[in-house]
């Protein structure tokens, strides 16, 4: 077992998927921990322009597999890959982003490999027999401590919002082409014609700055005021979920357990009293601006910055202020 760590990276439409990017600064972060290395493993066809992307972060080599067979995903050929790169290199452990495609080939790549598996991490801590790995478990209740105890190279899946891009860091590194042998795999699926679930409609994990309403808004025509703020600070309107059962906004804009993860740079929480369902999918937003009538409200315990208040006072106030600047 060498002391290395290996970050999958997961791309698509030529772009680096932002999952990947956070869990690249989580395996920076662990190899400073550490004193390991680190290394990007991207797999592909015809990515170099992806490779040498990533040649430019903090890790001390890029590894690219090359083959027409990895160039659309398919989870028995990116198993087999991934199987021979973790038997050659014997890594200490292999991270990669929680998203759909990799809760498809992680188990599997872990049952491949006979090897431990751990999924959907919140962050991690350095201990003596090597890292811990901290996920959350009854509905995201409690936050749970958990050590494998397999032999390596284990497998770790981190979920979205887990870091911050922009604590990404520079470097240089070279880029190493891994050679893998996949002419006896066989492709079981058929790739059909992309598209994207929320088509037509908002992304809020791309937006860099969110304004959110619950229930504290009262009613649908209540609206305008929060829709005013978002076009000031050129900012996506989300909501907590009774916002979107009463049907005030689309199921498109939900944040929290049931809804969609965000990480911006800027989340306004207005007349939300921050439920754990709800804190889950935003929690990792850079500045937290909370706004409520109630000053016990948990929301305020996670926030960068709480307004005690009115929101029909406030928001409409602060909207003004921001014109004015």
């Amino acid at each position: 077992m060498s002391e290395a760590i290996y970050v999958l990276i997961d791309h698509a439409q030529g772009e680096i998927r932002t999952a990947s990017q956070e869990s690249l600064v989580i395996g920076q972060r662990m190899a400073d921990d550490s004193g390991f290395s680190l290394h990007a493993l991207i797999l592909g066809h015809e990515v170099r322009s992806l490779a040498e992307e990533l040649a430019g972060k903090k890790v001390n080599s890029v590894v690219w597999v090359d083959d027409p067979k990895l160039e659309e995903y398919d989870p028995d050929v990116y198993c087999e890959a991934l199987s021979q790169v973790l038997t050659e290199k014997q890594p200490h452990l292999l991270l990669m982003g929680h998203i759909y495609q990799n809760i498809d080939l992680a188990p599997k790549l872990a049952a491949a490999i006979n090897k431990g598996l751990v999924t959907d991490c919140i962050g991690y801590r350095k201990v003596e027999e090597g890292f811990t790995f901290v996920r959350q478990m009854f509905r995201n209740k409690l936050n749970a401590d958990v050590q494998i105890r397999s032999s390596h190279p284990w497998i770790v899946t981190l979920q979205a919002g887990s870091a911050s891009v922009d604590d990404l860091q520079e470097g240089s590194a070279e880029v190493v082409a891994q050679s893998a042998e996949l002419s006896s795999v066989q492709a079981r699926r058929k790739s059909l014609e992309a598209f994207e679930v929320t088509k037509g409609k908002v992304d809020l994990s791309k937006a860099e700055n969110i304004v959110a309403v619950g229930r504290g808004i009262k009613k649908k025509e209540n609206l305008k005021i929060i829709e005013d703020l978002a076009e000031t600070l050129d900012a996506e309107v989300a909501a907590s979920r009774p916002v979107v059962d009463s049907e005030w906004l689309g199921r498109d804009r939900q944040i929290g357990s049931s809804g969609q993860t965000v990480a911006p740079r800027l989340y306004v929480a207005c007349g939300i009293s921050g439920a754990i369902q709800h804190i889950v999918g935003m929690k990792n937003s850079q500045c937290i601006v909370a706004i409520n009538s109630d000053p016990n409200a948990p929301i305020f315990n996670i926030a960068s910055y709480g307004i005690v208040g009115d929101l029909f006072e406030i928001v409409p106030a602060l909207t003004k202020r921001l014109r004015e600047l």
